[in-house]
């Protein structure tokens, strides 16, 4: 029996609640977090700018602290499938973008004292300082949001790299990443203390030593328990939700009829994205136009960019039958893809719905037609036309025109809107 059957969360709070709940929720951690700020002393600006001068870094301990910690948490329970990770909101980054935005952030903190977070803390408290500041950032937001569509609106957008995260640019597992930054951290603490001894902040306890080392040593304990655990690979997430899922295959709920599929091919209000996951050679000889060629290795690796995809996507796998899409189907779907479907009878039944005669297209154009092989192999997804030429989409048959063609069908798609937890 399966400890964690399915990935129950992120929890959709909105949908669960309504608006009063999701604003109670919000409420109650907005108000949990700005009072540990103020706890730690960060409604302060004396106390903020400090870290600057390297007397007093509060800031970077305690920030850093909670990001290690989250950082733990998260792929903990990643690991051990109470989270599916693919539905966490990941900040997309604009690389030269960001290094300017955090340089200019970075002299207004020590210009004002305070970072828009704190300074907020600051208002709740009365500080003054803290007012003057939010109302710089209304005037600063207000500036940026009437010239962003002039000159600097091609820098802002540029060097996008999307869901970019540290694992991906060292090509290491996500378990080592964790547990490289969390003794990297650990080392960083330590010196930083040092630092401020040295330019006349407090001095470290020695009474607290102890409890300092205690706290390090759980957290790489911790992070060293991501590593031995690691994330799930897709066959891992199929597993947990495939006591749901399979029945969907087996009543063939997902596997649409080529006439549905043109239909929305053919709709402006969806975006079709369709991914072939045959070989080369079958998808140069025909595919239907704009479809993807896609293998089944690269299909995780494409799930970032594919989760990017706005909400009324519709996402269509295809194979020469439909086992290999099936397969495909199986990763996306575990890799938490909403709107996923099946080729009814992949790109073999594509071929016999939307059979052309030869007295409905040019001579030339008659030289291009399929023609079913004489004895066409069954099963293990082979292609069973043969093809004078490999012509790729600009066979006839790629892109039929929908309104020449009445053919009833059971329409199944049913688009959802994809559910992502958090925020920037």
């Amino acid at each position: 029996m399966e400890l964690f059957p399915a990935f129950p969360g992120p929890f959709p709070i909105e949908a669960m609640y309504g608006k009063i709940g999701l604003y109670l929720v919000a409420a109650i951690i907005g108000f949990g977090f700005g009072y540990v700020l103020e706890m730690a002393g960060f409604g302060n600006s004396k106390k903020l700018a400090a870290q600057f001068y390297l007397y007093d870094m509060t800031v970077l301990k305690v920030m850093f602290t909670a990001i290690l910690v989250a950082m733990v948490l998260i792929f903990t329970a990643a690991g051990l499938g109470l989270v599916d990770y693919n539905r966490l909101f990941v900040n997309p980054t604009y690389l030269w973008p960001g290094v300017v935005g955090g340089l200019i952030m970075g002299v207004g903190f020590i210009i004002g004292g305070f970072c828009p977070g704190t300074s907020t803390v600051g208002v709740a408290t009365l500080k003054v300082d803290a007012m003057f500041f939010v109302a710089g950032l209304f005037v600063g937001i207000f500036a940026f949001g009437e010239t962003i569509d002039g000159i600097l609106s091609d820098f802002w957008n540029s060097s996008y790299m999307g869901r970019f995260t540290l694992p991906e640019l060292f090509g290491l597992p996500t378990g080592v990443v964790v547990l490289i930054i969390v003794a990297a951290a650990v080392l960083m603490f330590w010196g930083v203390e040092q630092v401020e001894a040295m330019m006349g902040g407090e001095k470290p306890n020695p009474a607290h030593f102890r409890y300092k080392l205690m706290g390090s040593g759980a957290l790489i304990a911790a992070a060293a328990v991501v590593m031995l655990i690691g994330q799930p690979t897709s066959a891992d997430k199929w597993e947990r939700i495939a006591a749901e899922k399979q029945p969907m295959l087996d009543d063939r709920q997902v596997q649409i009829h080529p006439a549905e599929l043109l239909d929305y091919i053919d709709n402006d209000q969806v975006d079709v994205v369709m991914l072939d996951v045959r070989d080369e050679s079958d998808y140069n000889l025909f595919h239907i136009q704009d479809a993807q060629r896609v293998t089944q290795d690269e299909l995780t690796a494409l799930v970032k960019v594919l989760l990017e995809k706005p909400a009324n996507t519709l996402f269509v796998v295809m194979s020469n039958d439909e086992e290999n899409a099936t397969e495909a189907w199986k990763v996306l779907v575990a890799e938490s893809l909403n709107n996923i479907y099946i080729l009814e009878g992949g790109i073999n039944n594509w071929l016999a719905v939307y059979d052309i005669e030869p007295d409905e297209v040019s001579p030339i154009a008659v030289a291009m037609l399929p023609t079913l092989k004489p004895d066409p192999p069954q099963g293990d997804d082979f292609l069973r036309y043969d093809f004078p030429a490999a012509l790729g989409e600009q066979h006839p048959a790629a892109a039929p025109d929908p309104h020449e063609f009445e053919i009833e069908y059971v329409p199944k798609v049913e688009l959802q809107v994809k559910q992502v937890t958090g925020g920037g």
